[in-house]
């Protein structure tokens, strides 16, 4: 049971973390909050879960694999290879062990803006974020142990089964749905209660929790209804059919996060022949360049440069943006791009030339005329809450981030001639960018604050509500390139939103706003007065609110991403002149090389990332486990 003094003690920690979000605005609350966000950081340092795993003395820099990144892909590696005593595994990871601090569930976007985030920014490009700070959109990723599950909203979407056999039809045998689906059960340990959930689609007992959310808000039931009038049935979008209206189910266990630290590292984290070694940058994949055999890892930690060398493989899992860049940084990638960069060229792929994204609109937002969403400011300044999570597992600090519902959609835009295949997702948030005013949210998204003045400012202390559109399928793709040869300096994102030739993106996200429009006019939200703000988007004053080029000019100004990157390490037979990596991860024109995590899905899918990343790395583990004779 906690004292008193150490409730307290925890109660203003949750509370400076939260308000840590914006030190550029908080003044001296938000240094001190700064300061207390490093102080827990040294803490774990000092007293952390590895205490026997940094292993640099010379007898412990040759193993049998290396694995370059821990989030879920690279965490499942070295979890499942590790389980074969006979060999010796290091993991290398370029953050730190992360804090208690980030299992809390609400804080979700506050660690965005915290050590845990690499803090990338997408370059400037025509055509999209024309409302965002100097044209750029926000580019998290995760950069401690365990990635971006550390500071990612939770969100637990599988995918859709077309996905799966379209991956397999694309030349990659043994990634259809049916090859994929047993992954998903030997990872999860399901504990769903409160939303429907289809018999012989889940699992207890896998490393990976599974869980509704057990705080709500008064606004997604009303919304949840409202989708039901409007004709979508009630479903578990991880069962027999994805469209539909559900709640969220969410990778937390207790109410809290669980990372990939915390269900596929922690466990095991006495094995002996598992060397877990944080804050060390990989610079480079060290390869042979007559045999192209990959032999070892040159990597920085605290400013020195060290080298570790591997007798079978190494594995990269460093996710969608990190993989291409060490792969670039290695030699590997486009030879004119390698060569204008000043990198000897070891082997010429099209290394991210192609990198889709789930783009997401953030300008839909909905008033009500009762008290029925979140409320930020009360949740942070009442003991009850701090109580309920720290004792129970409950309260408002279970939330993740607001985001309660889930809808999948098919709309008229939709080119696709499957009627089972959704196109785009319609994300329920129980308040605004209003709710903590401007705090957070408007952050992630990279708004100014003029423009927050304008939209949302008017909101504050009134109850409103969001649906986020995030398109599942674009026409459009993206790129990345290095900065330079420096692995120190982060590469060039180029998002590339919105720019298809047949307007095809902003057809169906225009398409889906009006879908929006269409639920919240069912009874379930108008019984609570539910009107769209018709305030103009700054920028788009020109266009008729609520025509088709209105919504087009919103769409290029306000956008945003959920960090989904893929394909830019794309799988692929030889023959496929996109293709980096082979249906058993191998790295094209290599050997001892395979890159495993998010950055090898040659297609955007119908899901949220995180899971099919965990997938990659339990069904990559044992290919290499079969390629060496032990299964």
């Amino acid at each position: 049971m906690l004292t008193p003094k150490v409730a307290v003690a925890v109660c203003t920690l949750l509370t400076l973390t939260y308000v840590d979000a914006i030190t550029d605005e908080q003044g001296p609350l938000g240094r001190l909050s700064t300061a207390v966000i490093n102080a827990a950081g040294l803490l774990t340092r000092l007293v952390p879960r590895y205490p026997n795993q940094q292993g640099y003395t010379k007898e412990e820099n040759e193993f049998d694999f290396i694995i370059v990144g821990s989030g879920p892909s690279g965490a499942a590696l070295a979890n499942r290879l590790s389980e074969e005593k006979d060999w010796k595994i290091l993991l290398l990871e370029a953050g730190d062990e992360a804090s208690p601090i980030t299992e809390v569930p609400f804080l979700c976007g506050a660690l965005e803006f915290s050590k845990y985030n690499w803090g990338y920014k997408a370059e400037k490009m025509d055509g999209f974020c024309k409302g965002c700070i100097d044209g750029r959109m926000e580019w998290p990723h995760g950069k401690a142990l365990g990635g971006s599950t550390i500071i990612n909203y939770m969100i637990y979407v599988r995918g859709n089964r077309l996905d799966y056999d379209r991956w397999e039809s694309m030349g990659n045998p043994g990634w259809s749905y049916k090859d994929i689906f047993p992954y998903f059960l030997k990872s999860e340990d399901a504990h769903i209660t409160q939303t429907v959930k289809d018999a012989g689609y889940h699992e207890k007992g896998g490393y990976l929790g599974v869980s509704d959310v057990p705080f709500r808000s008064g606004a997604v039931d009303a919304f949840v209804q409202a989708a039901q009038e409007a004709g979508y049935p009630f479903v578990d979008y991880n069962g027999k059919s994805q469209i539909g209206v559900s709640y969220v189910q969410t990778n937390t266990k207790d109410g809290r996060r669980v990372s990939s630290e915390s269900a596929f590292l922690r466990p095991i984290r006495h094995r002996k022949n598992l060397v877990i070694r944080t804050g060390s940058h990989a610079t480079k994949v060290l390869i042979e360049p007559r045999s192209k055999k990959a032999y070892g890892v040159e990597y920085v930690r605290n400013g020195k440069k060290y080298k570790a060398l591997a007798r079978k493989e190494v594995i990269i899992s460093a996710g969608g943006l990190n993989s291409p860049q060490l792969l670039m940084l290695s030699g590997i990638g486009p030879k004119r791009h390698l060569q204008k960069v000043g990198i000897p060229v070891i082997k010429d792929l099209p290394v991210g030339e192609k990198m889709y994204d789930h783009a997401t609109f953030v300008g839909l937002t909905f008033t009500v005329n009762q008290s029925i969403v979140h409320k930020i400011q009360d949740y942070v300044t009442s003991p009850e809450s701090y109580a309920a999570f720290l004792k129970r597992g409950a309260g408002p600090f279970t939330q993740i981030g607001g985001v309660e519902a889930l809808t999948y959609i098919k709309t008229n835009a939709s080119d696709d001639p499957d009627p089972t295949f959704p196109d785009v997702e319609l994300i329920f948030i129980g308040g605004a960018l209003s709710t903590d005013a401007g705090v957070v949210y408007r952050r992630l998204f990279n708004i100014p604050r003029r423009t927050y003045d304008v939209l949302w400012k008017p909101l504050e202390g009134k109850p409103a509500f969001q649906v986020y559109p995030m398109l599942f399928h674009p026409k459009s793709t993206g790129y990345i390139k290095l900065r330079s040869r420096n692995p120190l300096e982060p590469p060039k994102f180029y998002p590339n939103y919105f720019s298809d030739l047949e307007n095809h993106d902003i057809k169906t996200m225009i398409a889906a706003i009006r879908e929006v429009q269409r639920i919240v006019k069912s009874p379930g939200l108008q019984k609570f007065g539910a009107q769209i703000v018709d305030t103009p988007i700054p920028g788009c004053e020109q266009h008729a609110f609520n025509s088709d080029e209105y919504w087009e000019c919103g769409l290029r100004s306000l956008i945003g991403s959920l960090y989904h990157q893929v394909a830019t390490c794309k799988m692929g037979p030889a023959e496929d002149k996109e293709a980096v990596v082979d249906a058993r991860l191998r790295v094209h024109g290599t050997k001892g090389l395979r890159v495993a995590d998010t950055s090898v899905i040659p297609l955007p899918v119908t899901a949220h990332t995180a899971e099919p990343a965990y997938v990659v790395g339990e069904k990559g583990a044992d290919l290499i486990k079969q390629d060496w004779g032990v299964l």
